[in-house]
């Protein structure tokens, strides 16, 4: 009798524990804090802030249950006289399916999550706005702007080299509101692509053309963010770093046409 009171007991609080869950994952994106992370500028980088709050929720949610029931357990049994003898628990089948189908639903709710964003993420559109080619060399940036991602029919319509060396880092300008392909190249060493308010980064390696896309939000009209390598790749590795200037679509193609000085212009 004893033992089903408490198999009850628990099993009242696992549905607590869940509805509990269910209140949370109720919440909207801007009532959990970003734990650390910048705000996105990017419709990806919203993707992956909430794929970050949905595992921080899930890791506090639980580690209060775990702590919870341990504190629960302390004071439930704990030893009351020397002649008591603790409910003895051991080889109770409903328990053991609970603490092991319990863990298997979270790590396949959070397995689900996380492949699906990735999937979102990684995903490339046949005919992308803007196709930069990013070469990462040492110790430096050189950003090629492409006609077309279809190799077979892209020449380089502009170029922008970095000299940070001599304090004249690149500056990559790029469209909001437009889809927007990187491919990532390197004629020495492994680098990494990282512009902190996209939430993400992506190797540079040698012999090998990484791409990924992402799409501005248009509220970052105006704004400068800063790049930087984030794999070691030498001596000077710490000056490997260039800004992102965020204009509209026209100033986009203005600049394109005379800031960015294109390929055959004779200016």
């Amino acid at each position: 009798m004893r033992q089903h009171k408490s198999w009850r007991r628990i099993t009242s609080r696992a549905v607590l524990a869940v509805l509990l869950l269910a209140l949370t994952a109720g919440c909207s994106e801007k009532d959990i804090p970003n734990f650390a992370m910048p705000d996105p500028i990017t419709k990806q980088g919203h993707i992956i802030l909430n794929l970050w709050k949905g595992s921080w929720v899930a890791a506090w949610f639980v580690g209060a249950l775990v702590w919870g029931l341990i504190i629960w357990c302390v004071i439930a049994y704990r030893k009351r006289s020397e002649d008591a003898v603790p409910p003895q628990l051991t080889y109770n089948f409903p328990i053991e399916i609970l603490y092991t189908v319990v863990p298997v639903i979270f790590v396949a709710i959070l397995f689900y999550f996380t492949a699906r964003d990735e999937n979102e993420i990684n995903k490339l559109t046949p005919n992308p706005d803007v196709t930069v080619e990013v070469v990462g060399f040492q110790w430096d940036w050189q950003f090629n702007y492409l006609s077309s991602a279809d190799e077979s029919k892209a020449r380089t319509i502009a170029q922008v080299t970095g000299d940070a060396a001599h304090n004249n880092p690149a500056t990559l300008e790029l469209p909001a509101g437009e889809t927007i392909r990187f491919k990532l190249v390197s004629p020495d060493v492994i680098h990494a692509f990282w512009v902190p308010s996209f939430l993400f980064k992506r190797d540079v390696i040698p012999g090998r053309t990484n791409q990924f896309e992402v799409t501005i939000d248009e509220s970052k009209v105006g704004h400068t963010y800063i790049g930087r390598c984030t794999e070691l790749c030498g001596l000077n590795h710490d000056q490997m770093i260039f800004f992102l200037k965020v204009v509209d679509k026209a100033t986009y193609q203005k600049d394109l046409q005379q800031q960015f000085k294109p390929i055959g212009s004779s200016s």
